[in-house]
């Protein structure tokens, strides 16, 4: 009887091709991810590229399995220097000068409130998907990040561990906590409809 043969190593083309599909596949939820953290499109773009960049330079051979809880640790990763560049930048500018920032027509002042007014985007929304949207705001960022990597990218409790760094009962409280606040506010919005 005659040994199977070995399996194959992939190419490096069948690599990079399975790496891009990846890609392709997960830019548009881990965009909208970061766009919830950030409230601001331009910001969530840079995020997004930034993380790609990053799994690309550190993960790129790692296996199929493996990719999706590395990837979303890399945007988590991100969204929290945002947030810490945030702050500290805040800490230097006197406490109205970040509410003039925002209304005054600077290009992030005029995308956002763009992106805010685009019909298509809200007629796909309409008014349930501005009340999660709204919703989502009001949960505290672990929350949130936790929420969406269970219930919008499909990440096991596990999963969804790895790429925060915390542990599985922590990611359970979280998403229960998360699913409450969510359901109260929505409900809320729908008795008021």
């Amino acid at each position: 009887m005659t040994a199977p043969a070995p399996l194959a190593e992939p190419s490096a083309d069948q690599c990079e091709q399975t790496l891009d599909a990846f890609l392709q596949e997960v830019q548009q939820r881990a965009f909208m991810m970061a766009r919830y953290s950030t409230g601001n499109p331009q910001d969530a773009l840079d995020i997004v590229q930034d993380a790609m960049t990053a799994f690309v330079t550190h993960y790129r051979n790692k296996p199929a399995e493996q990719r999706a809880p590395l990837f979303f640790r890399s945007l988590n990763n991100r969204i929290i220097d945002f947030h810490r560049q945030l702050k500290r930048r805040s800490r230097w500018h006197w406490p109205w000068s970040r509410s003039e920032d925002l209304s005054s027509d600077g290009p992030d002042a005029m995308v956002v409130e763009a992106s805010n007014q685009q019909p298509t985007a809200q007629a796909e929304q309409g008014e349930f998907g501005q009340a999660l949207q709204q919703a989502l705001h009001t949960l505290p960022e672990r929350q949130r990040q936790v929420f969406l990597l269970r219930a919008w990218q499909g990440l096991s409790v596990a999963e969804t561990a790895e790429a925060l760094q915390i542990s599985s009962g922590s990611i359970k409280t979280h998403y229960f906590r998360a699913l409450n606040t969510l359901r109260e506010q929505l409900e809320q919005h729908h008795d008021n409809a």
